[in-house]
């Protein structure tokens, strides 16, 4: 479903490709439907994946698939899932107005990767359910809690623990900042940065000192805060 808003409407989502197909089956996901290519039917890894879904394959000419398909090289296997549902215990990780697909999905990536329980979106970034972000995910959408909201200030007010929040000047260093216990992260949109209603409800600052004057972009900087929450003793 290429559509956002039907997306959102029908609660469901097409995946396209075996990586993110075994993903979801991993996660214990059942597939709704699952559509293949002579081609890629004909593959034993592609079959297996199937067999384990307990869906019988429809199978699609090329061209009908290439026509449905969003990646520029399709692969020849996709599957309609409901969107999860997921609650995880872990970090949370809130994203303002981060826009570009790409930097979404690398961002779930890193938090499915550290131990994050959730990500929680505002309306402005990019849908966490759409296709390149799906991709850009490679199958962490299947390991962490996924929310995009109306009003992230209030789902920012109704966290309960410490929220940090990362600003490219002027916060604490990484280095220096407690991160014992459970915490939340606050990234905002590159240039923009997050807004002051966020900053108002953070615990602290945060800024990741650099050699050079040049910063990180917003999928780099969570990675890089993640990971040092992740790695500390306790963590």
């Amino acid at each position: 479903m290429r559509d956002g808003r039907l997306r959102r409407a029908e609660r469901r989502l097409v995946i396209e490709g075996p990586h993110l197909l075994a993903a979801a089956l991993g996660a214990g996901l059942q597939p709704i439907a699952v559509f293949g290519t002579d081609a890629a039917l004909a593959k034993p890894e592609i079959r297996q994946l199937i067999a384990r879904s307990g869906c019988a394959p429809v199978v699609l000419s090329e061209s009908a698939f290439n026509a449905v398909a969003d990646a520029e090289t399709p692969v020849g296997v996709a599957a309609e899932l409901a969107i999860p549902e997921l609650r995880r215990k872990g970090p949370a990780v809130f994203l303002e107005g981060v826009q570009d697909a790409g930097n979404v999905g690398a961002i779930v990536r890193s938090a499915a990767a550290f131990g994050a329980g959730e990500v929680i979106l505002d309306r402005q970034c990019a849908d966490p359910w759409s296709p390149k972000v799906l991709r850009a995910g490679v199958g962490g959408h299947f390991a962490i809690g996924i929310r995009q909201v109306d009003d992230l200030g209030g789902a920012v007010a109704a966290f309960s623990a410490r929220l940090l929040c990362t600003v490219v000047q002027g916060g604490r260093p990484l280095r220096e900042v407690d991160l014992s216990g459970r915490i939340g992260w606050a990234f905002g949109a590159e240039g923009a940065g997050l807004s002051a209603a966020v900053l108002a409800r953070g615990a602290e600052r945060v800024t990741i000192p650099m050699a050079t004057g040049e910063s990180l972009n917003v999928a780099a900087a969570a990675a890089v805060c993640l990971y040092e929450a992740f790695s500390r003793p306790g963590g």
